[in-house]
């Protein structure tokens, strides 16, 4: 995966600002390129509305802070391109959400569009320079084309995708990529101008200057002696031209007391650009994924556990039945606002329509009128057809909404702020909801599944070790002593000695040995949970206090009895 450096959006002169985002946007947007938009996902805003929802936050940000700059940066832009064959157009939707998501911390809302008209697909990510609060502006700072690279290259480690090994700062100009030279700048231009007149050895200044003339430039002095090209729009000081181009140096070289030594330009070594960690692991995940990529999925893996670890502790979830309540709980409100969101934007829609038949059926009411009064008159509907058929539709359109009375439009826009201003506040709530329920969702899954818990036999911890090779025993020991203390799982023996562990199925609080008989395969060597046979009651001696009760029996399980038999 390539990255581009960000690309800052100004305001064009004679333009709006919506029309500058609309412009700016329309692009990435095309359904031709994006599969009829489905390739389209948004944060923080809804991408048919994100031109107005972008530009009213910078009104906002202009009504709390008072600050109004002249050249200001409507949004911001970056572009990332996959090697051809190596994603989907889904896969590189979500990575490039992944990545404005990561990098901008959630702080701004962002579009990201994918596109596949050409052999390598490749996203624009576009957002918003104007922060969710509207009290702060992204800031561009120094280096961020390292930053973007670096965090996209990371991405590109956990998703198993090819980088662009030691990256080239900047292309190659147009001019170079034609095959000839960097083209020359007018100060350049001036130079060699002057360089050729000092060939042809001048008798003086004045003579010198003759010549200039002669090559199309004019002469002006206004305190200072400065130069401008017939084919140039702006004057350009001899003093500007650097080390041996100032009047005072020309006339010394006129003079013959100085030796003229034409400009050139002075050539940087290139900055030599150090191995990565992620290039070395891709290195080795091209030839086979090899020590360096198992390594590093190793500290994701135990980053993420230590993650899941800390919620659970922070959170104090008294058993797995809460986790997937709660996980329940955020799902449902998740959607909840996501139908209100979507009935408020539907009912916006009705009102933008209702509000242009309304405005028609005004103007074109006179018309209709005359056209009533002369008899239904083919001549006068044919001088007048254009406005009697848009009046016929505002008319049946008010019959489609079911309306008696006309609203006025004043109210239809009264009725449209109060709804925009309820889905701005309804999206925050919607994107902190679905943050809730994605984090429970992924806090459940690792509960139950990455430690392996979620299977139908119970696991040992040796068993763990070998399904889980890229943690440490200690981190996978610490971990269910976490599990044990929160009643997530319990424990028992299985008649060998060896602890093994499952998930808590009873409501409320778990004894850890969960109230039920175990049975031991001898042959398979494998533990089952009898959850429906519990331990029968019993009687201790006088003095005798049980804390825990193992109950196991030993034998085969139906699979290894049928192939004995």
């Amino acid at each position: 995966m390539a990255t581009t450096r960000i690309i800052p959006m100004h305001l064009n002169k004679g333009k709006t600002l919506a029309q500058c985002l609309a412009d700016r946007t329309e692009y990435g947007m095309n359904p031709d390129k994006t599969e009829g938009g489905a390739l389209i996902s948004a944060f923080a805003c809804e991408p048919e509305t994100a031109v107005s929802e972008f530009a009213l936050s910078k009104r906002e940000y202009r009504e709390l802070t008072g600050r109004v700059q002249e050249s200001d940066v409507i949004a911001y832009q970056v572009r990332q391109s996959f090697k051809p064959g190596e994603v989907t157009p889904e896969e590189a939707n979500r990575i490039g959400y992944e990545f404005a998501k990561r990098f901008l911390k959630s702080e701004h809302a962002f579009l990201v569009c994918t596109h596949t008209d050409k052999k390598h697909i490749h996203n624009h990510i576009y957002w918003n320079s104007t922060a969710l609060d509207c009290t702060k502006k992204f800031k561009n700072f120094i280096g961020s084309y390292r930053a973007v690279r670096r965090l996209s290259d990371l991405i590109c480690a956990e998703h198993r995708l090819s980088v662009v090994e030691n990256p080239q700062k900047h292309g190659l100009s147009y001019n170079k990529w034609r095959g000839g030279h960097d083209k020359l700048s007018n100060r350049d231009l001036l130079r060699m101008a002057i360089d050729a007149a000092l060939e042809k050895q001048p008798g003086d200044f004045d003579a010198l200057l003759a010549l200039l003339k002669d090559s199309g430039y004019s002469v002006a002095r206004k305190g200072r002696l400065s130069l401008r090209h017939e084919n140039q729009k702006q004057s350009i000081r001899l003093d500007s031209l650097g080390e041996g181009y100032s009047e005072q140096e020309l006339c010394a070289i006129l003079a013959g007391s100085r030796a003229h030594k034409p400009f050139v330009r002075k050539k940087y070594p290139k900055r030599r650009e150090h191995a990565t960690l992620i290039s070395d692991i891709e290195a080795k995940l091209n030839a086979g994924k090899g020590y360096r990529y198992d390594q590093a999925m190793k500290v994701v893996k135990l980053k993420q556990m230590a993650k899941t670890l800390i919620y659970l502790e922070e959170k104090g979830f008294a058993d797995f039945d809460a986790l997937v309540n709660a996980a329940a709980d955020a799902e449902k409100r998740f959607y909840d606002l996501k139908a209100a969101i979507k009935a408020a934007e539907a009912r916006m829609g009705e009102i933008q329509t209702l509000r242009t038949h309304i405005m028609n059926y005004s103007r074109t009411r006179s018309v209709y009128t005359g056209y009533r009064k002369a008899g239904y008159s083919k001549k006068y509907l044919a001088e007048h057809e254009g406005d009697i058929l848009i009046h016929k539709a505002a008319k049946k359109a008010f019959d489609a909404f079911g309306l008696k009375k006309l609203p006025t439009v004043r109210s239809l826009n009264e009725e449209f702020a109060r709804l925009l201003a309820e889905k701005k506040v309804a999206y925050a709530e919607y994107h902190r909801a679905q943050e809730q329920m994605r984090e429970l969702l992924i806090h459940k899954a690792n509960a139950a599944y990455l430690l392996g818990l979620g299977e139908q036999n119970p696991q040992s911890l040796s068993n763990l070790e070998r399904k889980m090779v890229s943690m440490d025993k200690s981190s996978i020991f610490r971990t269910l002593t976490l599990f044990l203390e929160h009643d997530v799982v319990h424990a028992f023996e299985d008649g060998r000695g060896v602890l093994c562990y499952e998930l808590c199925e009873e409501k409320g609080a778990c004894d850890h040995h969960d109230g039920h008989i175990h049975f031991y395969c001898e042959s398979c060597q494998r533990s089952f949970c009898m959850e429906d046979i519990h331990i029968p009651s019993f009687e201790l001696p006088e003095g005798f206090y049980p804390h825990s009760i193992s109950f196991v029996i030993k034998g085969e399980c139906p699979d290894c009895r049928k192939k004995h038999q």
